[in-house]
């Protein structure tokens, strides 16, 4: 492993390569076929609101699954130890259940076809404008953060340079989602699911084997990191020292509340998948059903990422060669037989493609309709703005491409990430929730809550913890009070304006503001909808308990 920390490159053979070509000749395949069902925006952008639960929910887990998830997160399982599962069954569960049972029915009964478009309806152009343009920023910045976790499996597979494995990733990703929309990229997703499974089962499997089960793997972590290295919650006692960083307030409300729900209940990227659901119970079991096998695939990623840390204790330190996003590929090369390779491999670049096709097909809908047909270019014919979205998409995978290279300075990629959500996400997220839970929340706030969030949460991460102002352990110690420092800054600001500018009149808050009624809200369930097991909030607190129960083996 010390060998290959010095020129990693997987010993790969023409059978992994005919697997991977099978798998891309599938995946345009898809997008061609996709492209029959396009003929209008809504098409192009929603899907025509056609698809079932069962798709739309593995496409909402999927377009999260990506590269920068599997490697980001088996990073943060071999630098921070077990404590990545707080990412899943904190930061992840009790967001996306409340995104099923509690906001969806406002996002899908207004028929908004994105979420800035929802702050237009309930606030103002101002605040319209902002969300959207903040909204497409950060979709490319994470966008690019998909190319270059792709690169890192080119460069080892092909030895390309780094920057012919982006832009020619790039490119590919660009044929499907051009031609098929978001159809071709949901259906895809479906499909990359189930491949990235594959890939991953082997590696853990393969990973706890070397280092002699569980029991081997413990052994060697305890006696490298400590005790704390494997308990969720060891260490974080206020004051105390943990490989994290970070306290259980901290984990609680930065990660578990500001960031979690500001991510899961705002981005589009995910929020898109459930609004081209077929009907409104579609939408609310969207992400109740990706709930499920989320909580589950942390054991797939953290697992190589301990399984790493523990061949190699030197990973991510200055001097080995390697940073934490290596954890994957080392694996991949020492562990797994050709053929296995191949597919591990083919679900490598499947997460890649999910998590950018996902981004790029939420800016290209954002961009045309929030802002290109709602500023620019207005009251065309529908061919106009279908037309235009293809070249925006084409824009934004080039822009993408550019951002990629930025990535690549941190070692860490889920922490760049997290930086990312903290800026964007969670002043975002102050603003729906209290201008969908508050009725007297004015016009204005919305855009001077959403500038305040977003300038506080930079502010307090490039001044106050990277100019050294308060001493913060870790990058995603300081993550997470930047999004609380966004949160706070947010809410008050929101607060203060209202209390001096005119709310929005009642009538029009209908099916926007929590205990108002829209018509689409009213929608009854369809033919099968009303079984028992698939009823929302027997889903959504279903995934609550099993979650809570999942923390007790690492609590203890």
């Amino acid at each position: 492993m010390h060998v290959l920390a010095a020129e990693l490159r997987l010993p790969t053979n023409w059978l992994d390569y005919l697997i991977l070509a099978i798998y891309f000749a599938v995946v345009l395949g898809i997008g061609f076929a996709a492209r029959a069902s396009v003929k209008t925006s809504l098409d192009f952008f929603l899907s025509g609101r056609s698809l079932p639960a069962w798709v739309t929910g593995l496409a909402f887990v999927a377009a999260n699954l990506g590269a920068t998830e599997i490697l980001g997160m088996a990073a943060t399982g071999a630098q921070y130890g077990v404590a990545v599962v707080h990412w899943y069954w904190v930061g992840a569960i009790p967001a996306m259940v409340f995104l099923g049972l509690v906001m969806m029915p406002f996002y899908y009964g207004s028929k908004v076809r994105s979420v800035p478009e929802f702050l237009l309806h309930r606030f103002d152009k101002p605040a319209h404008l902002l969300s959207s343009g903040l909204f497409a920023f950060a979709s490319i910045l994470i966008s690019g953060v998909n190319l270059y976790a792709l690169s890192i499996v080119v460069e080892a597979l092909l030895g390309w340079p780094q920057w012919v494995s982006i832009v020619v990733a790039g490119f590919f990703v660009l044929a499907y989602i051009t031609v098929g929309g978001l159809s071709s990229a949901i259906y895809n997703e479906v499909l990359q699911f189930f491949v990235i499974l594959a890939a991953l089962i082997p590696l853990t499997v393969l990973g706890l084997k070397r280092v002699g089960g569980w029991d081997g793997l413990t052994d060697t972590l305890t006696k490298q990191h400590g005790g704390d290295f494997l308990s969720a919650w060891g260490g974080t006692g206020i004051g105390d020292a943990n490989p994290l960083g970070a306290n259980w307030l901290t984990i609680v409300l930065g990660l578990g509340f500001v960031l979690s729900f500001g991510y899961w209940t705002t981005n589009f990227a995910e929020v898109q998948r459930a609004l081209s659901a077929k009907n409104l119970s579609a939408a609310k079991r969207t992400p109740l059903i990706a709930a499920f096998p989320k909580m589950f695939i942390v054991f797939l990623v953290m697992i190589p990422g301990l399984v790493a840390a523990a061949l190699v204790p030197k990973i991510g330190l200055e001097g080995s060669g390697l940073t934490y996003n290596d954890a994957i590929p080392l694996l991949m090369s020492e562990l797994l037989p050709n053929g296995v390779l191949g597919i591990a491999v083919t679900g490598l670049l499947a997460a890649f493609m999910a998590g950018m096709a996902a981004n790029v097909s939420s800016f290209n809908t954002v961009f045309t309709t929030d802002i290109w047909q709602k500023y620019v270019v207005k009251d065309r014919p529908d061919a106009y703005y279908l037309k235009f979205g293809r070249l925006i998409t084409a824009i934004g995978v080039v822009a993408s491409i550019g951002t990629a290279f930025l990535a690549a300075s941190f070692s860490n990629i889920m922490g760049y990430l997290q930086t990312l959500f903290s800026f964007f996400n969670v002043p975002l997220f102050v603003v729906f929730i209290i201008g969908m839970f508050w009725k007297r929340a004015s016009v204005k706030s919305g855009f001077y809550g959403l500038l305040a969030g977003t300038t506080a949460a930079m502010a307090n991460y490039f001044i106050v913890y990277k100019q050294g102002v308060i001493a913060i352990p870790t990058d995603q110690g300081a993550n997470f009070v930047s999004a609380i420092v966004g949160f706070v800054a947010g809410a008050v600001v929101m607060v203060a304006v209202t209390l001096f500018t005119a709310p929005k009149p009642e009538e029009q808050l209908a099916g926007l503001v929590y205990g108002t009624r829209s018509p689409g809200m009213e929608e009854p369930p369809a033919e099968g909808d009303d079984a028992w097991y698939r009823r929302p909030a027997l889903l959504g607190w279903g995934a609550i308990i099993l979650a809570a129960a999942l923390y007790l083996p690492y609590s203890l």
